[in-house]
């Protein structure tokens, strides 16, 4: 990564505009082309820098429902057990952590109804009980990264 790819990185956390050529404003705002910048933010997806480069949607505002997940799986098996869980599209991001639960992910999914069977879909695919940990209330934590 050099200097262009972290101004990149630092200026996108900031927002993204919603007009009818967003990346000709953001290249014009970091004064490159067009084309560069585009090319820059696949490198950094390619090279696995970026996990990804999209919108976040609050899914609860359009009627549906997320909620986070934790598992203890065996070391020797968070491989096997990270790809199913990341198999389903309704995984948002999926996270392994040096803890007795060790990996967490987010369901988000456009039906409520769906949230129990994806569940149970999960914890009966891998073998692992899944434990829900829905939001009782929500915080608001305007996290950005220095790159």
């Amino acid at each position: 990564m050099d200097a262009l790819d972290r101004t990149i990185i630092n200026h996108l956390q900031g927002g993204f505009p919603i007009c009818a050529d967003p990346f000709v404003q953001v290249a014009r705002e970091l004064g490159i082309d067009e084309d560069l910048l585009i090319n820059r933010i696949d490198s950094l997806l390619a090279a696995g820098v970026l996990s990804r480069f999209g919108p976040l949607y609050n899914v609860e505002q359009m009627g549906g429902n997320y909620t986070l997940v934790a598992m203890r799986v065996p070391a020797d098996d968070i491989e096997r057990v990270a790809g199913i869980i990341n198999s389903f599209p309704e995984v948002a991001h999926n996270y392994q952590r040096e803890h007795e639960f060790n990996i967490w992910f987010v369901l988000a999914m456009a039906n409520p109804e769906r949230k129990q069977q994806l569940l149970d879909t999960i914890a009966s695919s891998t073998g692992c009980p899944v434990y829900d940990m829905p939001k009782l209330r929500e915080f608001y934590v305007g996290l950005k990264f220095d790159a």
